[in-house]
């Protein structure tokens, strides 16, 4: 049995406040009902297009600017607050590429069943689309860059003000996110440079890593973008407009949003971080590369084919041209070292899958990886077809198989104990894991024919390894 509380963690981001910095709730008299499903934050889809291509779509129902909240999962039939100590907590971000998604469908109960009911769950929700991730001079000048990781991290900052009183150890904090929920995770770990103050966590954990190019607030493309919005807005004749998009109509704005998201590149996403010289204050790359980051332990996990779902599979781009759009800062010498290093596996759409996989999502969890140094374990979901977020249905169920006994556990175990190896269920048949800068030793999630678990470690391949070097070194190119 568990308890499901939904709370409002920063006033609603109307008006002068959309683009600026999470502000507290207003203060309500009264019982309020804490048992309803929040609005969504106003959603958009990944791009579709070959090139620059104008779609139109209108906003859908049950979204809406005011969806800061958070929902509280909690073991037993009733709430107890602990002046000390407590459960460990975990924070669940998330993902949808930065411009959709919500804390709907991701159930902390499974994660507290899969516990032995030993954790407190959170799911919280934050700006997203141009929201969240409108970038620019203007919006540097007269608002709040990154305002959707703001969010989160204020929500960070709420369950350490107030976790106590739901029975939670603030001492003992997990974030951990899927794909843009994952990359979440990697913000915060490098936010401030790494050395954020006071701690707002102990250990993260990623599965999928999302980093896509992450440009300086006011780089060629975020400011692009900027005046998209203000002309689809017809804001472009205003002496301020930041303010005239403040005023704006919210739908005009989710169309505008819906517009600009959908004629992106094929499987990309348009509004993302960036590099805003306060929070993030240089590329995640760069920070993670010092080994200055905001936790101790990390448990990553990706899919063995990350980069399917995100390419067009019928597509006629050879690598070259295929990497250009994916990168637009590359020059002629990063183009053909990709060509390069890609040139013997497969045909083009082959190439193109293990390029968007690897440089976005499996590449810069390795990186990350290395960052921690010897307080960090790797492992790889591989059940056919291993797509990107494929692992998802493995997380939220109240299945018990021995494969989702294994699978689960060592997250939990994570989060308990900071420490995957930590067996506190009778049928774990998963073998030790190994800190993967020790040996590039990592944990192989599969399953046979029949579907009997198949569960072994395995030295990650060489060959992916100095992919994985290529990406890092061109990373001032890729801008991430």
């Amino acid at each position: 049995m568990s308890i499901t509380i939904r709370i409002r963690y920063a006033a609603p981001p109307f008006g002068n406040l959309r683009w600026a910095a999470p502000q507290p709730p207003p203060t309500i008299s009264g019982v309020q009902q804490a048992t309803v499903q929040p609005n969504l934050c106003y959603q958009a889809s990944m791009g579709s297009a070959p090139a620059t291509l104008f779609k139109r779509t209108s906003p859908t129902p049950s979204q809406s600017e005011d969806c800061l909240f958070l929902n509280i999962f909690i073991p037993g039939s009733e709430v107890v607050a602990t002046p000390s100590g407590g459960l460990p907590v975990v924070i669940w971000i998330h993902g949808g590429g930065y411009i959709y998604g919500g804390a709907v469908g991701t159930e902390g109960t499974d994660l507290i069943l899969h516990a032995n009911h030993g954790v407190i769950v959170v799911s919280i929700q934050y700006r997203l689309g141009l929201f969240g991730f409108l970038a620019g001079e203007a919006v540097k000048e007269g608002g709040a860059l990154n305002a959707g990781l703001l969010d989160q991290n204020y929500a960070l900052q709420w369950v350490q003000a107030h976790i106590r009183s739901f029975g939670g150890d603030p001492t003992k904090v997990t974030i951990w996110g899927l794909s843009a929920g994952a990359g979440s995770v990697v913000q915060h770990l490098v936010a401030h440079g790494g050395h954020t103050q006071p701690p707002l966590f102990k250990a993260a954990m990623t599965s999928s890593t999302y980093l896509p190019s992450q440009y300086n607030y006011n780089d060629r493309i975020p400011e692009m973008l900027y005046r998209e919005v203000v002309n689809g807005t017809n804001c472009g004749s205003n002496s301020d407009t930041l303010c005239c998009l403040r005023a704006a109509d919210v739908n005009t704005l989710q169309t505008v949003n819906a517009d600009i998201n959908l004629n992106g590149f094929y499987g990309t996403f348009t509004f993302v971080p960036v590099v805003d010289g306060t929070f993030i204050v240089e590329r995640p790359t760069v920070t993670i590369s010092k080994g200055r980051l905001n936790c101790d332990y990390l448990l990553a996990v990706t899919n063995t084919n990350e980069g399917y779902v995100f390419v067009n599979q019928t597509m006629t781009l050879d690598v070259a041209d295929y990497v250009s759009e994916l990168f637009p800062n590359f020059g002629p010498a990063q183009v053909a070292g990709a060509v390069m290093m890609y040139q013997d596996q497969g045909n083009n759409v082959n190439q193109a899958n293990l390029v968007m996989g690897e440089s976005i999502f499996i590449c810069p969890t390795y990186n990350l990886l290395e960052g921690f140094g010897g307080q960090a374990w790797k492992g790889e979901f591989s059940v056919p077809p291993a797509f990107h977020a494929s692992d998802v249905d493995y997380y939220f169920t109240s299945d018990n198989s021995l494969f989702i006994t294994a699978f689960s556990n060592s997250f939990m175990s994570a989060v308990m104990y900071n420490n995957p190896n930590h067996k506190y269920t009778s049928g774990d048949i998963i073998p030790p894991w190994m800190s993967w800068l020790y040996g590039a030793t990592e944990m192989i999630f599969n399953q046979t024919s029949s579907g009997a678990p198949d569960i072994y470690t395995s030295k990650t391949d060489s060959a992916l390894l100095e992919r994985c070097a290529y990406w890092r070194n061109v990373s001032a190119y890729s801008a991430q």
